[in-house]
C-alpha cells in the first residue's frame, strides 16, 4: 500500500531522479536497444501540477512493442511506464478530482495516462471517439525525455496540469496494478461487446487484457466464459478470473479449437468473442468461433502485425456477424474500473493474479519476461539503484 511517514523529511533531497530510459531501435525492423538507467532533472512545477513518487509501474506488451519501434510517432528516447501508482509528494497550486475535491500531499493516487484530449475536434465532438483525438498524448508512450519525468519507470512522475488523478482509497496498490492498463482497455471491450445476462463469451488470449476481459465478462453476467490462450500458468489465472473452461491453443489446431468452442456452446458458437491476442489470424478465428448473428470485438490489434485473409461471404456476411473494433480507453473507463476494485468480488479476482517485481536496473529482464509470457504481470519498483549522483 502507498504511504510512508518519512515523506516530508525525504522530499526533494536531490534535484534529479533515476529513471529507466528506452532509446528505441537502432534501425527500422531491428530489435530495440536495451534500456539504460539515467538521471533526469526534477521539474519546476507549473501551476496546478504535482510530483508523484512512484510505488509501482507496470510492464506490458505495449512496452515490448515500444522497445522494438513497432508504434508510430514515439519520440525516442522515452521513459516507459504508462500506468503507475504512487504518492503525491509535492503539489503546486490546486489539483482537483473529478468531483472538485482537492488532493493533498501524501494522497495515494493513480492517474489517467492519456492527456491533452482536446474535447473540441471532429473526433471528440462529432464522431464521439475521443480515443482518436489527434491532440491526445500518452504518458510513457508519446511523451519523450525532452518532456521530463513523463513515464513510470522512474522514481518520480511529473503530473502536468490537466492530468486526471484519482484516489486509491480502499484499493490495494498491488490489486490495481495486477490489472494495470488492461483494466480500462478490457472494460471498454466488454462494453463494446454488449454482453447480455446469460451470454456465452469466448476470450481469445490469456495475457493481461484477456484475463481482465474474462473478469469483466463474468461480472457483466455472462453465463459461461471460455478462454483460449497459453501458457498453462496464464490459463490457470483465467480460471481464477471466472473462465469455466480453458484451452491451450499451442496444443490444438484451428479446427480442434473450433470443435472445442462448439462443444461448449451447444453446437452454435459463442454469443460473443473478444479477441485479445494481437495475432491477425486470431481475428479470423474470432469470426469463425462466433455463432450466427453473434458479436465480435477486436481489441488486441494495437500494433501492425500485417494483413490476414478471410472469406467475406462465409466468415462475415452469411453469419450476419456484428464485428466491432475497440481502440484504447477514455476517462470514463479508467474511473469505473478503479471504482470496480472497491467491490469485494472484483477485488478478489484481480488480487489472485501473480505479480513479479523488478527494479529500475532490471527493466530489460522485465521486458524479456513479458515478451516470453513468463509472467502474468511484471511491475517496476523504482528502488534506488547503484548510480553516481
Amino acid at each position: 500500500m502507498c504511504g510512508g511517514d518519512d515523506r516530508l523529511t525525504n522530499m526533494m533531497k536531490t534535484t534529479k531522479a533515476i529513471a529507466a530510459v528506452m532509446p528505441g531501435p537502432a534501425s527500422p525492423g531491428r530489435p530495440g536497444r536495451p534500456c539504460e538507467v539515467r538521471e533526469i532533472a526534477l521539474p519546476d512545477l507549473e501551476p496546478d501540477s504535482a510530483l508523484m513518487k512512484v510505488e509501482f509501474s507496470e510492464v506490458c506488451g505495449t512496452d515490448v512493442h515500444l522497445r522494438d519501434g513497432r508504434l508510430a510517432g514515439v519520440p525516442y528516447p522515452i521513459i516507459p511506464g504508462h500506468v503507475s501508482v504512487g504518492v503525491l509528494e509535492k503539489i503546486r497550486g490546486e489539483v482537483l478530482d473529478i468531483n472538485g475535491k482537492p488532493f493533498v500531499e501524501g494522497d495515494c493516487v493513480t492517474f489517467l495516462d492519456v492527456h491533452k484530449t482536446c474535447h473540441a475536434c471532429w473526433h471528440c465532438l462529432v464522431a464521439k471517439a475521443s480515443t482518436r483525438c489527434p491532440e491526445r498524448k500518452v504518458y510513457g508512450i508519446t511523451y519523450g525525455i525532452e518532456d521530463g519525468l513523463t513515464g513510470g519507470w522512474a522514481e518520480y512522475i511529473y503530473l502536468k496540469p490537466g492530468v486526471r488523478v484519482i484516489r486509491m482509497d480502499g484499493i490495494a496498490s498491488e490489486t490495481y496494478m495486477a490489472g494495470g492498463c488492461s483494466l480500462p482497455t478490457s472494460l471498454h471491450a466488454v462494453e463494446r461487446a454488449d454482453i447480455l445476462l446469460g451470454d456465452s463469451v469466448l476470450v481469445l488470449g490469456s495475457g493481461p487484457v484477456g484475463l481482465s476481459a474474462v473478469g469483466f465478462a463474468s461480472l457483466r453476467g455472462a453465463r459461461r466464459v471460455l478462454c483460449v490462450g497459453a501458457p498453462e500458468g496464464r490459463l490457470a489465472s483465467a480460471r481464477k478470473m471466472g473462465a469455466v473452461e480453458t484451452l491451450d491453443f499451442t496444443a490444438h489446431s484451428v479446427e480442434q479449437r473450433a470443435t472445442w468452442v462448439r462443444e461448449h456452446t451447444e453446437g452454435h458458437g459463442a454469443d460473443v468473442v473478444i479477441e485479445c491476442t494481437g495475432a491477425p489470424s486470431a481475428v479470423v478465428e474470432a469470426m469463425r468461433f462466433a455463432r450466427d448473428a453473434g458479436r465480435v470485438v477486436v481489441v488486441g490489434q494495437y500494433t501492425d502485425h500485417g494483413e490476414v485473409g478471410f472469406n467475406p461471404h462465409l466468415d462475415l456476411n452469411k453469419k450476419h456477424l456484428d464485428v466491432r473494433g475497440c481502440w484504447g480507453s477514455d476517462y470514463s473507463h479508467f474511473h469505473r474500473c478503479v471504482d470496480m476494485l472497491r467491490v469485494p468480488a472484483a477485488a478478489a479476482m484481480w488480487s489472485c493474479l501473480e505479480l513479479k517485481r523488478f527494479n529500475l536496473s532490471q527493466s530489460n529482464e522485465a521486458l524479456a519476461a513479458v515478451e516470453a509470457g513468463e509472467v502474468v504481470k511484471a511491475l517496476i519498483v523504482p528502488e534506488t539503484v547503484a548510480f553516481a549522483r
